[in-house]
């Protein structure tokens, strides 16, 4: 969970100087030609997936002891979300990226920057509650489950 974390939360961390400061075209430069975040996508993608069957096997061990077992379900139910939030938000606006050229900006830049910006923000504070759902569920076990 915590690796799933760590590139929505890098991502998080970067964006107020990508939003605030940058000019457009060192956003797209950066964002959409050199492949900065392909690493994100080869690594995280997986992780995500990852800390999903995390949390919904940590469910399954701790079935039997209620508190323990709502703690692990919710951060199955919420890195679940993550991923649909990426599906939903992110994705689409990957895919209008991806049809992006050198050039002049595109009209559409600032809404697509920031329904890409949004997206990602919005999965690394979904992904901390998460994280903080999975900790909890693994302090509360007792020590026999």
């Amino acid at each position: 969970m915590a690796l799933s974390l760590a590139p929505s939360w890098a991502h998080l961390l970067e964006a107020g100087p990508r939003i605030g400061i940058w000019p457009p075209e060192l956003w797209r430069e950066a964002t959409v030609f050199n492949a900065q975040f392909m690493w994100f996508a080869i690594v995280g993608g997986p992780f995500d997936v990852a800390a999903i069957l995390f949390g919904a096997a940590l469910a399954f061990v701790l079935r039997g002891e209620t508190a323990p077992f709502r703690w692990a379900l919710a951060a199955t139910v919420l890195f679940t979300i993550s991923l649909a939030v990426w599906l939903a938000v992110v994705a689409p606006a990957n895919a209008e990226l991806a049809t992006w050229t050198r050039g002049p900006i595109p009209g559409d830049f600032a809404s697509v920057r920031d329904r890409w910006e949004t997206g990602h923000t919005a999965m690394a504070v979904i992904k901390l509650a998460g994280l903080a759902a999975g900790v909890v569920a693994s302090l509360t076990a007792s020590r026999s489950a």
